[in-house]
């Protein structure tokens, strides 16, 4: 019996989770889809003045998105219930990130940071469109982000939305 729920678990996730995160990704708002066509045009490029909040800033205000002009970019996404998408927005605030690579500990801190999701990889698991880093300096580059490996402070994800859909 054992063996049997081995098997069915193994397909589950080598076959039905795939076809959900698809699914998923096919379903994204004509919103997000047009940050993500905007990220994709300003990447190595230099947004504004370089900050990573100008990169949502410009994209969110060039297709008249909804927003407080701070830190809400739209619909706070419930990570729990709710699928993230290419074009939602990241806000990170007192972050620490720690992983393994080989026999390395790396650890990142992010104070106060904004970043777009550019491309969703797994569950937790994405590339983020960003600017003001060490690795991109003030130019706009892509990094991968494992929520798995956040192990303090608070990381709020919103989905756009147009001023007219309040």
């Amino acid at each position: 019996m054992r063996k049997y729920m081995i098997y069915r678990t193994i397909l589950f996730l080598v076959f039905f989770l795939p076809v959900t995160q698809a699914i998923a990704q096919e379903n994204i708002p004509e919103l997000n889809k047009r940050i993500i066509e905007y990220t994709e045009s300003v990447i190595g490029k230099k947004v504004d003045r370089g900050e990573c909040w100008d990169l949502a800033y410009q994209a969110l205000n060039r297709f008249n998105a909804q927003w407080d002009g701070k830190f809400q970019y739209g619909k706070l996404i419930n990570t729990k219930r709710e699928s993230v998408l290419p074009g939602d927005i990241i806000q990170f605030k007192n972050v620490k990130i720690k992983y393994h690579i080989t026999n390395t500990t790396y650890t990142e801190f992010m104070k106060q940071h904004t970043a777009i999701v550019y491309k969703v990889k797994r569950k937790n698991v994405f590339t983020i469109a960003h600017q003001n880093t060490e690795f991109s300096g003030r130019k706009v580059g892509l990094s991968d982000l494992n929520l798995d490996y956040v192990v303090k402070g608070d990381i709020k994800i919103y989905r756009p939305i147009l001023k007219s859909d309040k």
